[in-house]
C-alpha cells in the first residue's frame, strides 16, 4: 500500500477532488427529521398505534394564534380574524380553522340563514356570549385561533404552512392595539430545529478555531501543523455525501456525530502526519518514509478504527432510530476520515516535502530531511522538549509504582460505578432547549392562558360504532377518570358529542344513534370516528409535562391502563392508550435504561475484536481494562458534579470506548514495536510513551478543545453532552498514560516470567530424560558421559 501511494500521488489527489464533487451532490439529499419515525421503529406496535391509527386517522396538530390586549367583541378584530380564516383555510395541508369569527358566523347562519358576521354590536355580543366556547375565548381580552394541520404532515410542510400563516397574519390587518402571536407545538418544533441547526453550525466553527489553536501550540514539532484539520474536514465532506446517498436523516442526536468525528478523524490524520515526519527525521528518503509510515502506522490505526467501530456498533442495538442513525454516521465517518488520512494526508505531505526539497535545491540549500540527506549520515537526535520529558517521567513513575496506581484506580472505578446508579435522568424535553428561546416563551404563554392541553388518546376498536353499549362504556369510563383522577380534567369523545345532541343522554337504540350521526357535521364526525370500527377518546391532562414531568405522566398512563382493565370494555371492543406523551415515555426509557446494556455490550465486542485480531489474551485484555476504569470514573464524576443523563449523553458509554480504546491500542502497538527491536518491557513502554505519546496528547487535546465549543451551546442537551465528553476524553488520556503502562508492563512481565519458567522446566525435563536414557544405555561411551 505504501508503494502504491508513493507511485500514484497525482491520481490519488484527482480522485479525492472528484469525490468531493460527488459528496457535495449527495449532501443535497440530506433531510432534517424530528417526527415519530426518529423516536420509534416503524415496525413496532407503539409506532403502529400512534402513527398509523392515531396521527394518520384522528391526529391533528394546531398552529395557535394568540390575539390579546383588547376586547374580543371588537367588530374590527372579528373582521381581521375572518380575513385570516379565509387565507389560512385555503393553504395546502390545513384541515380546519377554528376561531371566534367562524363560530359566530356558523351560529348566525343557524339563527338567521346569513353566514356572515353581524354588524350590530349587541347581536354580535349575544352570539359571542352564547355560542363561543371557552377553548376559543379563555377571557374577555384573549382569543385563540386554531389552524389545524393533519398529523401526517411532514416537517418541511409544517414549516411552509407556518411561513404562510405568518404572512397571512400580517395581511389580515389586525387593529394596531392588539398583540398577535403565532405559536403551538408545530411552531415550537420548527423554531427549535432551526435554532439547533444554526447553533450547531456556530459551535462547529468555534470548535475548528479551538482546534487550530491547539495544533499551533502542541503540534509545533512538525511542518504544516494544520494539515490534520484539513484532512479531517475532507473526511467530513465525504461523510455528508454518504449520508445523503444512504438517506440517513439529520436528527437532534445524529448532529452530535460530527464533533465526535472531527475528534476521532483528526487523531488518524495526526498519527500518520507524526509518523512520516519521524521517519524523515531519521534520514529516510520521502519514498521510504511513506512506505514505513504505512507499514507501521497503517495497521495500528486500522486496528484502532476497527475497535472503535466495535464500540460504536453497540449503539445499533438501541430501539430508537435516531440513535441507530447516530451509530451509522459514526461508523461511516470514521471510515471516511481514515481513508482521507491514509491516502490524501500521506500523499499531500509526501508531495509538499518533495516540493520543499526542490525549492531548497533551487536556491542552493541542502534539505535537512529527505532526499538530500544521506542515509549513512547520523542525524543528531532532537533535544527532548517539556512534553517529552513529562511523558517520559510519567510513564517511568507509573511503571515503578504499579500496585499503588492500580489500587487507587480500581477503588475510584468501583466507587464511580456505584455512584453512576444514582445519577439522575433528565426527561423534561422543554429543558433541552434555551429557556429564552422566543418560541418556547410563546408556547409557555399559551399554556398559561389555556391551562395546558395535553392529552392521553385512547383508540377504541369495536365491531359497531353505533352500538349503545360501546358509547355508554366510553361515557362511564370518561366520567370515572375525570371524577377519580386529579390530573385528568376532561374528556372528549363521540359519546360526549352524542349526549350534547340528545339532551345529555345516550340513546338506547342503534337506529337513534345512526340518525344523530347523519345530522352531525362531517368535520366533527371525522374527529372522533373512523369508518365502522374505530372511535377516539381524548383525556385532557392539562399541562402534565410542567406539573407531573415525564415520570408522573408514565405513572398516570399506567393508572389509566389499570382502569381500562378494571372497567373492562364490552365483548368485541378493545381500548389502546397512545399519543405523543406515551411515545416519549417509551423513547426516554429506551434512551436511558438501555445505556448500561450498550456500554457493556460495547466492552464485550471490543474485547472479542481485539482477541480475534491479535489472538493474544494480553493484547485483548489491557485496553479493555483501561477503558473500563474510565467508564467507572466518568459515572463518579457525573454524580459529584450533579449532572444528569439525557438522550445524547446516554450514548457516552459507547463513545468512551470508541475514543479511549483508540488511544490504548495505538500505545500498545508502539509498545510491541519497540519490544520487537530488542527493548525490555520497561524500556519499550517508556519509549512508546515518549514517541507516540506526543501524537496521542496532541490528538486528545485537539479533540478535547473541540468539544469545549459544545459547552458554550445554549441548548442544555448539547452543552451537557459537550461537558461530559470533555471530561471523558480527559479521563481517557489520563488512563492511557497512567493506568495503561503499569497494567501492560505488569502483565507482560508476568507472562514473560511464566514463559521463562516453562522453558526452564521443559529444558530440565529434557535433561532428566536424556540422563535417564544414558544411564540405562549399554553403550561404552555412555559411561564416559
Amino acid at each position: 500500500m505504501g508503494v502504491f501511494i508513493e507511485n500514484n500521488t497525482i491520481p490519488i489527489i484527482l480522485v479525492a477532488l472528484l469525490l468531493v464533487l460527488v459528496s457535495v451532490q449527495g449532501a443535497q439529499n440530506i433531510t432534517m427529521e424530528s417526527g415519530t419515525e426518529t423516536f420509534v421503529e416503524k415496525t413496532s406496535q407503539l409506532y403502529q398505534d400512534f402513527d398509523h391509527l392515531y396521527m394518520n386517522i384522528f391526529g391533528t396538530e394546531a398552529i395557535v394564534i394568540i390575539v390579546e390586549d383588547g376586547q374580543v367583541s371588537d367588530p374590527a378584530l372579528l373582521q381581521a380574524m375572518d380575513r385570516l380564516d379565509h387565507m389560512s383555510s385555503t393553504l395546502p395541508g390545513v384541515v380546519d380553522v377554528q376561531s371566534v369569527a367562524t363560530v359566530v358566523k356558523e351560529a348566525n347562519f343557524g339563527l338567521t340563514g346569513d353566514a356572515s358576521l353581524p354588524e350590530d354590536k349587541a347581536e354580535l355580543q349575544f352570539l359571542i356570549n352564547n355560542y363561543v366556547p371557552e377553548q376559543l375565548m379563555p377571557d374577555s381580552t384573549h382569543t385563540l385561533i386554531y389552524v389545524e394541520v393533519a398529523g401526517s404532515t411532514t416537517d418541511e410542510q409544517k414549516q411552509e404552512i407556518l411561513g404562510e400563516i405568518e404572512t397571512s397574519v400580517s395581511l389580515a390587518e389586525f387593529p394596531p392595539d392588539y398583540n398577535v402571536i403565532v405559536t403551538g407545538d408545530p411552531a415550537f418544533m420548527v423554531s427549535m430545529n432551526n435554532a439547533m441547526m444554526s447553533s450547531m453550525g456556530v459551535l462547529l466553527g468555534l470548535s475548528v478555531v479551538l482546534m487550530i489553536v491547539v495544533l499551533y501550540l502542541v503540534f509545533g514539532h512538525v511542518r504544516w501543523r494544520l494539515m490534520p484539520l484539513a484532512i479531517v474536514l475532507l473526511g467530513i465532506i465525504y461523510t455528508f455525501g454518504a449520508m445523503g446517498y444512504l438517506e440517513i436523516p439529520m436528527t437532534m442526536v445524529s448532529m452530535a456525530a460530527f464533533p465526535v468525528l472531527i475528534g476521532l478523524g483528526i487523531d488518524y490524520a495526526i498519527q500518520f502526519h507524526n509518523r512520516i515526519e519521524e521517519e524523515l527525521e531519521r534520514g529516510e528518503t520521502p519514498a521510504e518514509a511513506v512506505v514505513d509510515t504505512i507499514k507501521h502506522t497503517g495497521p495500528a490505526v486500522l486496528i484502532a478504527l476497527i475497535i472503535t467501530a466495535l464500540g460504536f456498533f453497540s449503539l445499533l442495538t438501541s430501539s430508537v432510530p435516531m440513535i441507530q442513525d447516530f451509530a451509522k454516521l459514526l461508523l461511516i465517518g470514521i471510515a471516511m476520515c481514515f481513508l482521507a488520512s491514509l491516502f490524501v494526508g500521506v500523499t499531500v505531505i509526501y508531495g509538499l516535502d518533495n516540493m520543499q526539497s526542490v525549492r531548497k535545491e533551487k536556491f542552493g540549500h541542502l534539505s535537512l530531511t529527505g532526499k538530500n540527506k544521506s542515509k549513512t549520515s547520523s542525524p543528531e537526535e532532537p533535544k527532548p522538549d517539556i512534553l517529552d520529558r513529562l511523558l517520559g517521567r510519567t510513564t517511568h513513575f507509573t511503571i515503578k509504582h504499579p500496585f499503588m496506581i492500580l489500587l487507587i484506580a480500581v477503588l475510584l472505578c468501583a466507587g464511580g460505578l456505584v455512584a453512576d446508579t444514582q445519577v439522575g435522568i433528565q426527561t423534561d424535553t422543554e429543558t433541552f432547549v434555551p429557556q429564552d428561546l422566543p418560541a418556547l416563551i410563546d408556547l409557555m404563554h399559551l399554556s398559561d392562558i389555556t391551562g395546558g392541553e395535553e392529552q392521553l388518546n385512547i383508540i377504541i376498536k369495536t365491531d359497531n360504532v353505533a352500538d349503545p353499549k360501546t358509547l355508554k362504556w366510553m361515557d362511564e369510563f370518561s366520567s370515572h377518570e375525570v371524577d377519580s383522577r386529579n390530573n385528568i380534567y376532561g374528556a372528549e369523545s363521540m359519546a360526549s358529542v352524542i349526549k350534547s345532541m340528545n339532551s345529555g343522554v345516550i340513546p338506547e337504540s342503534e337506529s337513534e344513534i345512526r340518525l344523530l350521526y347523519e345530522q352531525m357535521p362531517d368535520q366533527q364526525k371525522d374527529r372522533f370516528m373512523y369508518g365502522e370500527n374505530m372511535l377516539l377518546l381524548n383525556l385532557n391532562i392539562g399541562d402534565a409535562m410542567g406539573s407531573l414531568g415525564m415520570e408522573g405522566i408514565e405513572v398516570l398512563t399506567d393508572i389509566v391502563q389499570d382502569d381500562i382493565l378494571w372497567m373492562s370494555p364490552p365483548p368485541g371492543m378493545t381500548a389502546t392508550i397512545t399519543g405523543s406523551n406515551v411515545v416519549f415515555i417509551e423513547v426516554i426509557g429506551a434512551l436511558t435504561s438501555g445505556r448500561i446494556f450498550m456500554t457493556y455490550l460495547g466492552l464485550g465486542m471490543v474485547f472479542g475484536g481485539l482477541l480475534l485480531i491479535y489472538r493474544d489474551l494480553l493484547k485483548a485484555l489491557v485496553p479493555v481494562v483501561t477503558m473500563f476504569m474510565v467508564i467507572g470514573w466518568s459515572g463518579g464524576l457525573m454524580y459529584l458534579l450533579g449532572m444528569e443523563y439525557n438522550p445524547m449523553t446516554a450514548t457516552l458509554g459507547a463513545l468512551i470506548l470508541g475514543v479511549g480504546s483508540e488511544y490504548a491500542v495505538l500505545m500498545m502497538e508502539r509498545y510491541f514495536e519497540e519490544k520487537d527491536r530488542g527493548a525490555n518491557p520497561e524500556e519499550a513502554m517508556t519509549e512508546a510513551g515518549v514517541k507516540i505519546g506526543k501524537a496521542i496528547v496532541t490528538s486528545g487535546l485537539t479533540t478535547l478543545f473541540g468539544f469545549c465549543a459544545l459547552v458554550a451551546s445554549d441548548f442544555s442537551m448539547i452543552s451537557g453532552f459537550g461537558m461530559i465528553t470533555v471530561i471523558d476524553v480527559g479521563l481517557a488520556l489520563f488512563a492511557t498514560f497512567v493506568v495503561f503502562p503499569p497494567v501492560m508492563v505488569l502483565l507482560d512481565n508476568f507472562r514473560e516470567k511464566r514463559k521463562a519458567k516453562k522453558i526452564m522446566s521443559d529444558v530440565f525435563e529434557d535433561n532428566i530424560e536424556t540422563i535417564e536414557i544414558v544411564k540405562h544405555s549399554t553403550d561404552p561411551e555412555a559411561d564416559a558421559f
